[in-house]
């Protein structure tokens, strides 16, 4: 009569029964108390409703190996407005101690976005480091020679990355750096050819071309992957920040690195307002 009975839930004859043993199912639906015991599981439920909620647990799915599972726990975020002084704006002057032949004159180049050149990041903590980094694009970093000068002209990346220099203008380019972070000599090389360089330490790479003294740029490497640079309008956003308090480092090449306080809590968002420089107080020199 059972088996009758689970042929029908099965909506067949002898459905159920291709895929089990009769035996094997029953051992299933009624496990003997010493194996239940020896398993660490609960003795099976006696009544009615007993095959009932086994056959839904039959059908219960299983994770597949290999598929995304969701991270516990929740993270914040930091939003906020940048505004940068004008000082910081202006083009300085180009100042070229020989030219190539073929070369045209040195000259200003006027941001399109200034607050491309800050660099907002998180101080790194042992809570940083050990966070889960967040997906990273797949396509090489690059600092391109364009118009005699080095675009972008402040690169934030993360440790271990590998930047692309490629080279746009129609001479030649030799991209070098003398700092001590990572120290390289790419040579000269022709427009539409490029050369790459790995960043394995943390720190300011300048960044400069042996034949164009007046042109140079930064790399600014960083153990965290939680940085960003303001849009044309300042707004930035930092996602996925770990709970707790942490120092947030404001960066520009002419001025010391601003910092402030930060906290953030799980699932809410700290917002902030930063003026660039920050304002000299009263009674300072």
């Amino acid at each position: 009569m059972l088996r009758q009975a689970l042929d029908r839930r099965c909506g067949r004859p002898g459905a159920l029964a291709q895929f089990l043993p009769f035996r094997t199912l029953m051992l299933r639906i009624f496990p003997p108390p010493h194996f239940a015991a020896r398993r660490g599981k609960s003795l099976p439920l006696r009544g009615p409703g007993t095959l009932a909620l086994t056959l839904i647990g039959l059908g219960h799915s299983v994770p597949t190996p290999g598929r995304p599972v969701p991270k516990l726990g929740a993270s914040g975020r930091i939003e906020g407005i940048a505004s940068i002084a004008t000082s910081l704006t202006t083009p300085r002057a180009r100042v070229r101690v020989y030219e190539e032949p073929g070369s045209a004159p040195a000259r200003p180049r006027r941001e399109e976005n200034p607050l491309a050149n800050v660099v907002i990041y998180l101080e790194p903590t042992p809570a940083l480091r050990n966070a889960a980094v967040r997906e990273m694009a797949h396509r090489l970093p690059e600092v391109r020679q364009r118009g005699e000068h080095f675009v972008p002209h402040v690169l934030p990346v993360l440790v271990g990355t590998t930047v692309g220099f490629p080279n746009d203008d129609p001479i030649f380019h030799n991209v070098f750096s003398l700092s001590s972070i990572k120290s390289f000599d790419l040579g000269r090389y022709p427009r539409g050819s490029s050369r790459t360089v790995t960043f394995s330490r943390a720190g300011i790479v300048p960044v400069f071309c042996h034949i164009h003294a007046d042109m140079n740029g930064f790399i600014l490497v960083l153990d965290t992957p939680f940085f960003v640079s303001p849009d044309a309008n300042g707004h930035f956003v930092i996602e996925g920040v770990p709970p707790g308090d942490y120092r947030l480092i404001t960066w520009h090449e002419r001025i010391r690195p601003m910092q402030a306080a930060v906290h953030i809590e799980a699932g809410g968002t700290t917002t902030l307002q930063l003026r660039i420089p920050l304002p000299e107080r009263s009674g300072e020199p």
